[in-house]
């Protein structure tokens, strides 16, 4: 990436979007360059070599000089999310010597601190902006040992997130082979869409564009990324007709959005479909992740000549495990596993991964950690097949395994899933422990009839889902960025027992 910053030194690195609170705004690979090293020089007076830092920012041309600051400084970077309570971002941020924000951070730190004064008050802040705008000259680049570069959160069962120590070998050999399955041409203008707090859109908004000398499109400054409170996926719609990016990882909701939207424009071939979508006459690079997608809705856009590409991973293994490719796309399944990458199942189903991109283990201990054997396999939780070819089908979690009070096992991920396709619903999470039947809570979207989404989800079960996964009641409850916070992970992942005793006091 230094080197790229050298090569393309006037071109641009970043463009964020212009709306109405700040104009566009081009940075170059010079610039970013420059302001780098300022950081990195700053950093380096103020603390140890290979010290801990907080970043605490929005998604911002901030964060990006940062977390680039961090990783070619040789400082140990932990990136929190702005959606995280104080109690959780306190737990990630106990170890950190300084904590870096930009200005929409510093306000949400403020507030943590507000609200737990003690775990806040002896943690140093500063500001990115005033630090990047000094002189320093380049850092040198830490050597070729392997170190642990990050500590990413991951949602775990209790109110203190996982920290997944991440490795600069890990990076190394997810990102080479990454490059087997794309090209220079995929990454010349990628949009950023998710929080940069996870490690993949690091991964895939900022190192991939980077490595190419590609330019990474930011929406414009005030608009939220997809799972923070109070975004909406299809709000993002004119968002991607409007940045023409040749590359996009989207989580499901944005997927279905962008099913539904195409199916609105039925009369168009593909070339205007892709203008009418993307701005461009073709189709960028469609990668899909975080949460599985219903295979009828990869199918419905795959039918109007616009691939999407559903991968699987975990932070444990610095991102992407399995990934679907243009030369060996199978719907419905997560793709077959990367060059670095080795699994297998274990008895009951359960997938193992081993690899060179591995962590090197956890900041913090849950019930929900995954266990690593005396081989090397991670033991992820996540229940799978694996077919003859080698493609690789997510079941769901096996902590999340339904069993009903006739002995029934039942994975909820792809049903919701298959029940996500449906317009009108915002999310669902399939309840039923012990019980005869599912029942669903379902938040919908504003402006719903209720009572005639209730009647489509009861044709979409008996037409897509086999008896066994079919809700035969249904609680619903209007979409809201509040209940969202408390019953959602940040990664929006739900929490189970929370929605579960949620509906109980409903009831009661």
């Amino acid at each position: 990436m230094r080197a790229t910053m050298r090569e393309h030194a006037g071109k641009a690195a970043i463009v964020q979007l212009g709306g109405t609170v700040a104009p566009e705004r081009v940075v170059t690979y010079g610039t970013l360059e420059r302001e780098c090293n300022a950081l990195a020089a700053a950093l380096t007076q103020r603390c140890a070599p290979g010290a801990t830092v907080g970043l605490v920012a929005a998604n911002s041309v901030a964060w990006i000089e940062a977390d680039l600051a961090l990783l070619l400084g040789g400082f140990v970077e932990v990136p929190v999310p702005l959606a995280f309570s104080a109690e959780q971002a306190a737990h990630l941020l106990s170890a950190c010597s300084i904590v870096l924000t930009d200005d929409e951070g510093l306000r949400r730190f403020e507030q943590w601190r507000a609200a737990a004064p003690q775990a806040f008050q002896a943690m140093p802040c500063l500001s990115i902006g005033e630090l990047a705008g000094g002189i320093g000259a380049a850092v040198a680049v830490p050597g070729a040992e392997d170190r642990v570069c990050k500590v990413i959160h991951t949602s775990g069962t209790t109110s203190a997130p996982k920290g997944v120590r991440i490795r600069t070998h890990g990076l190394d050999a997810l990102l080479a082979s990454l490059w087997q399955h794309a090209t220079v041409q995929d990454y010349a203008r990628y949009l950023n869409l998710v929080p940069f707090s996870l490690l993949i859109e690091q991964v895939t908004a900022l190192y991939m564009p980077f490595m190419a000398g590609g330019t990474v499109v930011l929406p414009p400054t005030g608009e939220k990324p997809l799972g923070d409170p109070g975004a909406v996926a299809a709000d993002k719609l004119a968002l991607l007709r409007r940045a023409r990016p040749s590359a996009v990882t989207l989580p499901p909701s944005l997927v279905e959005a962008l099913a539904n939207a195409a199916e609105r424009l039925p009369q168009l071939d593909t070339a205007a479909l892709c203008e009418a979508l993307f701005g461009r006459a073709t189709a960028p690079l469609i990668a899909a992740g975080g949460a599985p997608v219903a295979a009828a809705t990869i199918e419905r856009l795959a039918r109007r000549g616009i691939v999407v590409l559903q991968g699987y991973g975990l932070s444990e293994n610095s991102s992407v495990v399995s990934w679907n490719t243009r030369a060996a796309n199978r719907i419905g399944s997560v793709g077959k596993p990367l060059a670095h990458v080795a699994c297998k199942l274990g008895p009951d189903g359960e997938l193992a991964v081993r690899s060179a991109s591995l962590f090197a283990g956890y900041s913090g201990s849950d019930p929900s950690a995954c266990h690593t054997d005396a081989e090397g396999w991670l033991w992820t939780g996540d229940l799978a097949e694996i077919d003859a070819d080698g493609y690789i089908t997510i079941i769901g979690r096996k902590k999340n395994l339904i069993i009903t009070a006739h002995g029934r096992n039942v994975s909820p991920e792809p049903a919701e899933a298959s029940y996500r396709s449906v317009a009108g619903v915002a999310d669902i999470v399939l309840l039923g422990e012990g019980q005869e039947t599912l029942s669903a809570f379902v938040l919908t979207a504003p402006g719903v009839d209720q009572l005639g989404l209730r009647a489509e989800l009861e044709r979409h079960g008996e037409r897509w889902l086999s008896g066994v996964e079919r809700a035969s009641t249904f609680v619903f409850e209007a979409d809201a960025p509040a209940l969202r916070a408390s019953l959602f992970t940040v990664t929006g992942r739900p929490r189970r027992p929370e929605v579960e005793r949620y509906v109980r006091a409903r009831a009661a």
